[in-house]
C-alpha cells in the first residue's frame, strides 16, 4: 500500500523537475542565458571580451598579498647609446588596441631613418587568459625570432576576465585578481629586461560604456602602479581621449580647435586620428630618450685654404 508521505514526496519531486526544466528552457531562449548555460561561472557582458574564450569555473578567491616590486636588475642600455651603435628596433606588443597604436607609431616615426617600428601585437589576446594565449611564452618566442631594443606595451581590452593561477580562479577586480595581474606584468617586464629591452607601457583610453570604462580604468590603475614600482615609463591616454569634463566623446578638438572623429563605432577602439593622438606622446618620449629631439650641433665651417702667392 502506498503511503501518503511517499505520494507527497513524489509530487514535490515532479514539481521540482518541471520547475528546473522550465528555468533551463527560459535561459536557452536568451543570449545571456545561453552563455550562462555554456559557462555558468563567466558572465562578463562586455563586447571587448566577446572574442576571447570563457574563463574556467571559479573557486572562492582568497585575498592575495599585494605584489612586491621585482628584484633589482642590471643597467639597461640607454636608447641614445643603442642608436649610436646602429638602427633602433621598436616592437609594439599587445592586443587589437596595440594594432592601431603600431599604425600610429609607424607613421609618427617613418621619417626617422635609424628607427624601425615592428608589429608583435595580436587581436583577442591579453594578460588574463594564459590558457588561451600565454603572452609570456609568446613574447619569449617572438624575441627569440626577432630581437628588439624597445618594447611598447598596450594590453587590457580583453582582460576584464578571471585569472586562473592553477589552484584558483580569481574573479575580475578582486584583490586576488589584482595581485595575479600584477605578477604577470612583472614577469613580462622581467623577461623583456633580461634581453636588455627598454619597456614603455601605454595606458588604455577612455571608453564609451560606463561599466566597461570602470573596468579599463581599474586595469590602468594596476598597470600604472606596477610601472611606478618597476621604474618603467607609463604613458597615460585617459586625458588625451576625454572631453573637457573628463568623459567619453567620439569627436574631440585638435590643437587647432577643429573637432575630429577620434573613436570607432564600437566605443572602444580608435579611428586613425585617435590612434595618432595616442601614439604622439609615445613617439615624442622615444625621440627624447634617443636624443632625436635635439638639433644636431652645427659643424664648424673650415675656411678654404689661402691661394698660393704669385
Amino acid at each position: 500500500m502506498v503511503q501518503s508521505g511517499d505520494v507527497l514526496r513524489a509530487g514535490i519531486n515532479a514539481l521540482t523537475a518541471v520547475f528546473v526544466i522550465g528555468v533551463l528552457a527560459g535561459l536557452a531562449l536568451t543570449p545571456d542565458g545561453r552563455a550562462w548555460l555554456r559557462h555558468p561561472t563567466l558572465m562578463l557582458g562586455d563586447k571587448a571580451a566577446a572574442s576571447a574564450p570563457p574563463a574556467p569555473a571559479a573557486a572562492p578567491a582568497p585575498v592575495a598579498p599585494v605584489a612586491t616590486p621585482a628584484p633589482a636588475i642590471t643597467r639597461l642600455t640607454p636608447l641614445n647609446e643603442r642608436l649610436a651603435r646602429g638602427p633602433l628596433r621598436i616592437g609594439v606588443f599587445g592586443d587589437s588596441m596595440a594594432d592601431g597604436l603600431y599604425a600610429g607609431l609607424y607613421r609618427d616615426l617613418q621619417d626617422q631613418p635609424n628607427l624601425t617600428v615592428l608589429k608583435f601585437s595580436q587581436v583577442s589576446t591579453g594578460l588574463s587568459r594564459y590558457d588561451y594565449v600565454n603572452i609570456q611564452a609568446r613574447t619569449q618566442a617572438q624575441l627569440d625570432e626577432q630581437p628588439v631594443d624597445v618594447a611598447v606595451m598596450l594590453f587590457g581590452t580583453n582582460d576584464a576576465q578571471g585569472i586562473d593561477t592553477g589552484s584558483v580562479v580569481h574573479m575580475f577586480g578582486t584583490e586576488g585578481w589584482k595581485a595575479a595581474y600584477a605578477k604577470r606584468i612583472d614577469d613580462l617586464v622581467a623577461l623583456l629586461r633580461s634581453r636588455d629591452v627598454a619597456v614603455y607601457w601605454v595606458g588604455l583610453p577612455r571608453m564609451k560604456r560606463d561599466s566597461f570604462d570602470d573596468k579599463m580604468m581599474l586595469i590602468n590603475g594596476v598597470v600604472e602602479a606596477r610601472m611606478r614600482a618597476l621604474g618603467v615609463p607609463y604613458i597615460g591616454t585617459e586625458g588625451l581621449t576625454s572631453n573637457a569634463d573628463g568623459g567619453y566623446e567620439a569627436y574631440l578638438p585638435t590643437d587647432g580647435g577643429r573637432r575630429v572623429l577620434m573613436r570607432a563605432g564600437d566605443g572602444i577602439h580608435m579611428s586613425m586620428a585617435g590612434y595618432l593622438r595616442m601614439s604622439a606622446p609615445v613617439a615624442a618620449r622615444l625621440k627624447r630618450d634617443a636624443g632625436l629631439d635635439r638639433p644636431q650641433a652645427a659643424r664648424p665651417v673650415t675656411p678654404p685654404p689661402a691661394a698660393p702667392a704669385a
